[in-house]
């Protein structure tokens, strides 16, 4: 059977009457052919001109949703509240008012889409994204099993029951709803992007790139996908497509706080030079570190001195000065030159560390301490109970910190050595911790 839809963005902007039908068109041929697009803002450019010189009585309705597949969703809700009781109006409405995170009130148009005769399946699934994400999850699950009920089988409603299984923790389950919403539709933006992020918090980075990468294709685009697809691009060193991607969230919001920090940061990193080989030698320096001193064949009045000084290795030893040393009890110079010897024979002396030239950690053993209960279960909780961004969430799958625990043996310098990981990352750790009563090591 030939094609019978148009072809022509501009044709169909103009179609009359401009409604569901003519909506549906445009999105598959923009769905088809994503250079669209451009004709797309130049039909939008076009109404403009010719509603300044006659006023067509559609035109709030065509531009609101124009803007609005632009992802420009200011704009869009300017146009669209001046097109009146409109069922479409409404609907679109709520897309906006979704991408903008103001889920209360998307779900409430989407509620008056569907009161005005506006699709009432696709406007129920929608009201029910909106109610999830406004934390209203038992109105949600409501929605989703009474269209499941009633036969749904929609790209959208598979989405949005593998977003409920998604925030029950129920990964895989929630992915395997999400690939048949895209066996359905393969350019669905939500279902694409709730891949790439559970492949992206697997440490899947191939992949989540490849699913960030289509979901970026075709507007309107969560601008989640723009900064979790530069966080990735960040780890490969990549730091001018990570830059882009921070950049067309500036686009949308100028003021977005985590975008202009990481294009500084990128902006940054494109400077840097990493030196292999002095990498390798904090690694050799890291290790000596770690030697106990009991290693090491001491008198027995230097051992002593240095138990009650718990000092137990040679990175202990580079973070304390001979005077301190001098200073304990039958501890004279006779110690101080065999502990400076056996230094020397490692190629470290003492007070080095103090002299900030490299990066030992601290690694010494606290005494066992008694934990309440109470306490023993927060630390116990998984890392993920703290909602990290995605790359706060990298770095502590790289240092394998688990749990909370796990965290607060950390100091807030040994995090900020893992790669990517900034003052802002910091900042979030330590807000998330100090909401918990906790602080890291040496807060």
């Amino acid at each position: 059977m030939p094609e019978m839809m148009t072809t022509d963005v501009r044709a169909i902007m103009d179609r009359t009457p401009f409604d569901v039908a003519a909506v549906a068109d445009l999105r598959e041929l923009l769905n088809r052919d994503p250079s669209r697009y451009r004709t797309l803002r130049e039909a939008i450019a076009n109404i403009r001109e010719r509603e300044k010189k006659e006023p067509i009585a559609e035109s709030h309705l065509r531009l609101g949703v124009g803007e609005v597949l632009l992802g420009r969703y200011n704009s869009g809700l300017e146009q669209l509240k001046k097109a009146g009781e409109v069922g479409m109006a409404y609907f679109f409405r709520g897309l906006a008012l979704e991408n903008q995170q103001r889920y209360d009130q998307a779900a409430e148009a989407f509620a008056h889409a569907h009161k005005l005769g506006y699709d009432a399946k696709s406007s129920e699934l929608h009201r029910a994204g909106a109610l999830r994400r406004a934390g209203h999850l038992q109105e949600a699950r409501k929605i989703i099993a009474a269209q499941e009920k009633s036969g749904g089988s929609s790209a959208e409603f598979h989405f949005q029951k593998g977003c409920l299984l998604a925030a029950d923790g129920e990964l895989a389950q929630a992915a395997a709803e999400f690939e048949k919403a895209l066996a359905i539709d393969k350019e669905h933006n939500g279902a694409l992007f709730e891949l790439a992020y559970i492949n992206d918090i697997h440490g899947n980075d191939e992949v989540a790139v490849d699913f960030y990468r289509r979901c970026t294709e075709r507007p309107p685009v969560p601008l989640a996908a723009w900064i979790n697809l530069g966080i990735l691009y960040e780890d490969e060193m990549r730091f001018r497509e990570a830059e882009q991607c921070y950049r067309q969230v500036l686009a949308h919001d100028p003021n977005h706080p985590r975008a202009r920090l990481f294009v500084k940061d990128c902006q940054a990193s494109k400077g840097m030079y990493y030196d292999e080989e002095a990498e390798r030698g904090y690694t050799v320096l890291k290790q000596l570190h770690e030697i106990p001193v009991t290693d090491f064949e001491l008198s027995v009045r230097s051992r002593n001195c240095l138990r009650k000084m718990n000092i137990r290795t040679l990175g202990d030893l580079t973070r304390t000065t001979e005077a301190a040393l001098l200073a304990s009890k039958n501890f004279g110079e006779t110690s101080l030159a065999e502990i400076k010897e056996m230094m020397q024979a490692k190629g470290l002396r003492l007070g080095m560390a103090l002299e900030g030239n490299d990066r030992p950690h601290d690694h010494r053993i606290e005494p066992p301490q008694e934990v309440p209960p109470e306490m023993q279960a927060m630390l116990a909780k998984p890392i993920g109970d703290l909602n990290l961004s995605v790359r706060a969430r990298k770095c502590m799958s790289k240092l394998n910190i688990s749990s909370i625990g796990d965290l607060l043996k950390h100091t807030g310098d040994e995090l900020l050595e893992c790669k990517n990981f900034g003052i802002t990352s910091l900042n979030e750790v330590r807000e998330k911790l100090t909401g918990m009563g906790l602080k890291l090591k040496n807060d």
